[in-house]
């Protein structure tokens, strides 16, 4: 059996290589990868080599969003078997720090995330995985969903960090997949009012066909003014930054409610941000970060498999692995025909 993958070489380039087969040590599973998602911050990397102090230096396998099947179970694992359909959690943790011990081990400081510089990705056929973060398919959710988990996962940690509760107003700027997985996260928390911001006509549409109360074009409108308007002058309760641009951050303090909260989902290529505090402080309103999630993935697959949330449809293109690079130069050179793309690993 072959192992095949696909490493970023260099600023909007990218090969395929044979690699060695991976097999399960104690505790793990070989897993052959069937779906993967391409990411938000897969794209940063492959456009700008970086995200913040995350720099991709090398010869570097992107993709994280990913499911598949169980191919081989190695000694001491009772819980999988071949066959067993998964969703893995990227993140290898130590387990034994404070933050571990604590139940936030997205704050591990040891942590090994796929796709994460200097640790590889999943654009490959076969990957070796923990078996305790490989969650098993409930029947009725396919790949495509288990791909899909990952994103969701961090839509629920950022409404729960939000506080989003019934009946509350929501702004999401941005309509990228994690946009819409926290617009999917908000709704079903029962968020009343639910306002998205993009500048790519086809993510709008898309988010008023998945529940967006209405949605704001940034690239027609002053968006501020539009969102202010939208919830009648006085800003929303929860307002999440998910686009991941300076300006969107920028524009927080300006639409979130008095005593409201922001959430910074977003991280912005280059980190530094210039920030008007003032704007924030007089308002007293809380500002939140998120970084990844904890917990969440139970949470999200028994969501999806219960029906309270529908990520079907996110996905708009689909490519087969071997066009991989096409599926990279088309999500950056194509932004308003594409909302989310799937590559088929088969």
């Amino acid at each position: 059996m072959k192992n095949k993958a696909a490493f970023m070489t260099g600023i909007r380039k990218m090969e395929f290589r044979d690699v060695p087969m991976p097999s399960a040590k104690e505790g793990e599973v070989v897993v052959k990868l069937e779906y993967v998602g391409i990411c938000g911050s897969d794209i940063h990397y492959f456009e700008h080599g970086r995200i913040g102090d995350f720099i991709v230096e090398g010869d570097f396998i992107l993709g994280h969003e990913c499911a598949g099947s169980v191919y081989e179970v190695g000694s001491g694992v009772a819980t999988h078997k071949v066959g067993d359909r998964v969703a893995l959690e990227p993140g290898i943790v130590c387990g034994k720090c404070e933050f571990c011990l604590s139940g936030r081990y997205n704050l591990c400081p040891d942590v090994e995330f796929f796709a994460t510089p200097p640790y590889h990705g999943i654009f490959t056929n076969f990957v070796a995985f923990p078996a305790h973060r490989a969650f098993k398919l409930p029947d009725n959710v396919s790949v495509k969903e288990g791909a899909m988990v990952e994103p969701l996962a961090v839509g629920l940690e950022a409404a729960k960090v939000g506080g989003v509760e019934l009946g509350q107003s929501v702004v999401i700027l941005g309509a990228g997949c994690i946009g819409l997985a926290s617009l999917l996260v908000c709704k079903a928390r029962g968020a009343a009012d639910i306002t998205i911001v993009d500048v790519i006509p086809k993510r709008l549409e898309t988010a008023l066909k998945l529940g967006a109360t209405k949605v704001i074009d940034a690239s027609r409108t002053d968006s501020t003014k539009a969102i202010l308007e939208a919830t009648g002058g006085i800003g929303a309760d929860v307002v999440m930054e998910t686009a991941g641009t300076n300006k969107t951050t920028q524009q927080t303090p300006f639409v979130v409610k008095r005593g409201g909260t922001i959430v910074l989902v977003g991280m912005p290529p280059n980190g530094v941000v210039e920030y008007d505090f003032s704007k924030l402080m007089g308002k007293v309103a809380n500002i939140r970060t998120i970084f990844r999630y904890k917990n969440q993935y139970p949470v999200a697959l028994n969501a999806i498999s219960s029906g309270v949330i529908d990520v079907s449809g996110i996905v708009s293109d689909e490519f087969n692995f071997n066009d991989l690079e096409e599926a990279f130069r088309v999500n950056i050179d194509n932004k308003n025909d594409v909302v989310k793309i799937g590559i088929k690993m088969d």
